[in-house]
């Protein structure tokens, strides 16, 4: 069916249409479901909304992501078509079923991801099947390189590419600013791509956020790695393995980490960058998502994906019972980054060791000789924080580092928590820290999170244990209402 286009200026996270039902009864389709939209060639598959008002019947409005697409013009004129069930969605029940796939069923199922031709719903089927029923190794690795296939690449000149990556769980541990600057001040070359937060209050690319620009063309991250040796943007605005992101946005609503996925969504960006030279970071423990018995065996499906894909990987199990430095949150954890680089006095402790830590591990690996005495003169002399500054500079185009840090502030509203009593902080839930952190307006709200004035240990009575800050009084109020009703912490 012919269609008049009319373009509507916003992003809907996926292509959408806007339809009135009489259109979409004369189509023969139902909210929610999808259509093909066909321009000079092109084709986009979308997924049909119905809004009476804002279009008309013989119209169809087009989101964002279809326009950036297909470049039509307003009043336009496109084919519009149901959409039949795609083949992935059988793909789909088969390992709903606890059967294996192969390679060609999850290059199909991957490819349609990317191509829009799932909806929501179906991915959410999807994340769910691979939650219950596992993946084989030989599956993920499939999983893996479907992913990769599917996406953009970026190539640096021959030599070593490294990389870290934590599969997260731990409040604040915000290491890979500080890993970065000591890495690419030693010499390595580190094309660092993030993941916003998931189920954290804040990611490195949300913190980073915070003072530079993380949404970057890989032509620019090409000119920028090449300049100062390293970048620290967020890897959803690449291209880099586009199946992983729009899987990523639908566990982001299922509150869901899957290993399968986490596994493949890692290696694929990884491999997407060309990391030659890669440390996974694996927090265990009680307040960490896995156990030191599963950490292992994770790491141990690490090193298989990595072999396969000629990959020099090593894996490093830290603990992780409490969160990691001081700030929780966009802001704070900004705050904590640059206290370490500048070498305070009063920087967080625990934040600064494990970051030397796994700089060296990095330097050690890509064969530099007495890593961990470089990367303490590297810190302590004042180059990580120059190479820090470059870094940031390079990714905003302009030299205004020092007035962005300077407006680095927490949130207007706050409240402090005392501790009830004397004796020893024995639990400081890391899942419950980043949910009230969540409460409180994180990450969205770049000034929100929470100061940890305690960590486990010795507390007396009427101390402050942490701040508590947000934009929104209301939020605020939710947070302390949210600490009465559960056990964020423990004192013994």
């Amino acid at each position: 069916m012919k269609l008049k286009t009319k373009n509507f200026d916003w992003l809907a996270g996926r292509p959408v249409v806007i339809l009135t039902e009489e259109t979409a009864k004369k189509l023969n389709v139902h909210l929610d479901e999808r259509v093909s939209i066909s321009f000079e060639g092109k084709k986009i598959f979308a997924v049909v909304d119905l809004f009476q008002k804002i279009v008309k019947e013989g119209e169809v409005g087009l989101s964002n992501e279809i326009n950036s697409y297909l470049k039509i013009k307003e009043n336009s004129l496109v084919e519009v078509s149901s959409a039949p069930l795609p083949q992935s969605s059988k793909i789909i029940k088969k390992k709903l079923y606890n059967q294996i796939l192969s390679q060609e069923e999850i290059e199909l199922l991957i490819s349609d991801i990317v191509n829009n031709k799932l909806t929501e719903a179906e991915i959410a089927y999807f994340i769910a099947a691979e939650k219950i029923c596992g993946m084989s190794m030989q599956e993920i690795i499939y999983l893996t390189k479907a992913m990769v296939d599917n996406g953009k690449k970026l190539n640096f000149e021959n030599g070593i590419i490294a990389d870290k990556h934590c599969i997260g769980g731990i409040a604040g541990n915000r290491t890979t600013p500080i890993v970065v600057s000591i890495c690419a001040a030693a010499g390595l070359k580190m094309p660092k791509t993030s993941s916003r937060a998931i189920t954290s209050a804040a990611g490195t690319a949300d913190v980073i956020e915070t003072i530079a620009n993380v949404e970057i063309s890989s032509e620019e991250i090409k000119k920028i790695v090449n300049k100062v040796g390293a970048c620290l943007v967020w890897g959803g605005s690449l291209g880099l393995a586009p199946s992983d992101d729009k899987i990523i946005q639908v566990e982001r609503l299922l509150n869901l980490d899957v290993e399968p996925q986490l596994l493949a969504s890692i290696m694929s960006k990884k491999i997407s960058v060309g990391t030659t030279h890669l440390l996974i970071d694996i927090p265990y423990g009680d307040g960490a998502k896995i156990k030191k018995s599963e950490a292992k065996k994770l790491g141990k499906k690490f090193k298989l994906i990595a072999k396969n894909f000629g990959i020099n990987l090593r894996v490093v199990l830290t603990e992780g019972e409490q969160p990691i430095g001081n700030g929780i949150g966009p802001v704070l954890e900004m705050l904590d980054v640059l206290s370490i680089l500048k070498n305070k006095e009063y920087c967080p402790q625990d934040l600064r060791e494990k970051a030397l830590f796994l700089a060296s591990e990095i330097m050690d690996l890509c064969g530099i000789k007495d890593a961990r005495g470089k990367a303490e003169e590297i810190l302590l002399s004042g180059m990580a924080f120059q190479k820090f500054k470059e870094i940031i500079e390079a990714q905003n185009g302009k030299k205004d580092f020092e007035a962005r840090i300077k407006n680095l502030k927490p949130a207007q509203f706050s409240k402090n928590i005392y501790a009830h009593k004397s004796g020893k902080i024995i639990e400081l839930k890391n899942k419950k820290i980043n949910q009230l952190c969540r409460i409180l307006g994180t990450p969205e709200s770049q000034k929100a999170g929470i100061y940890l004035n305690k960590h486990l240990g010795e507390v007396k009575e009427n101390e402050v244990i942490f701040t508590m800050y947000s934009e929104s009084e209301q939020k605020l109020q939710e947070a302390y209402n949210f600490i009465k009703s559960d056990n964020v912490f423990k004192i013994k």
